[in-house]
């Protein structure tokens, strides 16, 4: 059984650096998102999720750099309603308010910092599937770095996910084995995609997250003015595979 990772005070409602992602691995993310059914005009709703232990940290901060840019942009599409959730330390998973402030959601994140712990996919999973029961969700984007549960309760539920149409979009920093095959299969079953990062790619990172948010709000047409706008590589491999 994996070491429970050595080193997030809770603002509810309710390393090794690695080699980037090869080009395969971006192309073939943006192929899965090329093949989803885009939302309509309008505010997506989206669940960024994280793993908060203490091996996180600085992929937390990175996180907590690039996550106004998603916000960012799509201002000009309708809007973007995040919601955080995240696990840490023994059995703790939290999930925030629905937020559209980008600064608001910065501030959450700041008093959140990384504890010891196994991870608990399996409960942002079932989380977002209640959540869309009560209101729809675009998309849930996970990021994680290892996987220590079970691979068939996590594709259960990753296929319930896929049902409904909440597709995962998995952030993999580093190279651990057993997480990638479960990533991957998470995104496969959700209808979602997989791609990973490092330390060395938050520009990629920062593009590919943007590009996702522009897409779950407001489909092709959004994107292409986003595309147009930014000249973001990232965006534009993703505009010329929607055709």
């Amino acid at each position: 059984m994996a070491e429970p990772k050595t080193p997030v005070k809770s603002e509810t409602s309710g390393k090794v650096t690695q080699p980037q992602s090869s080009r395969s691995e971006v192309d073939a993310f943006i192929e899965r998102v090329r093949s989803m059914t885009p939302a309509t005009t309008g505010r997506g709703r989206l669940i960024f999720a994280m793993d908060a232990t203490m091996s996180r940290q600085p992929s937390w901060d990175m996180a907590l750099a690039l996550q106004a840019d998603m916000f960012h942009a799509v201002k000009q599409v309708g809007g973007l309603d995040v919601q955080l959730v995240y696990f840490r330390g023994y059995d703790e998973c939290q999930a925030s308010k629905w937020i559209g402030d980008p600064d608001a959601l910065a501030r959450l994140m700041r008093r959140v910092s990384c504890e010891g712990g196994y991870t608990q996919i399996r409960k942002v999973l079932a989380h977002a599937r209640r959540e869309n029961e009560r209101g729809k969700v675009n998309a849930l984007v996970y990021v994680g770095d290892c996987m220590e549960e079970d691979v068939d309760h996590l594709s259960r539920l990753a296929g319930e996910l896929g049902l409904v149409g909440v597709p995962v979009f998995v952030f993999q920093e580093g190279h651990e084995t057993r997480a990638e095959r479960t990533f991957k299969a998470i995104a496969r079953l959700s209808r979602g995609a997989y791609c990973r990062f490092d330390a060395g790619s938050a520009q990629q990172l920062r593009d590919l997250l943007a590009a996702v948010a522009v897409y779950a709000t407001g489909g092709h047409k959004a994107l292409k003015d986003f595309t147009a706008e930014t000249k973001s590589g990232a965006a534009q491999r993703l505009l010329e595979q929607l055709g």
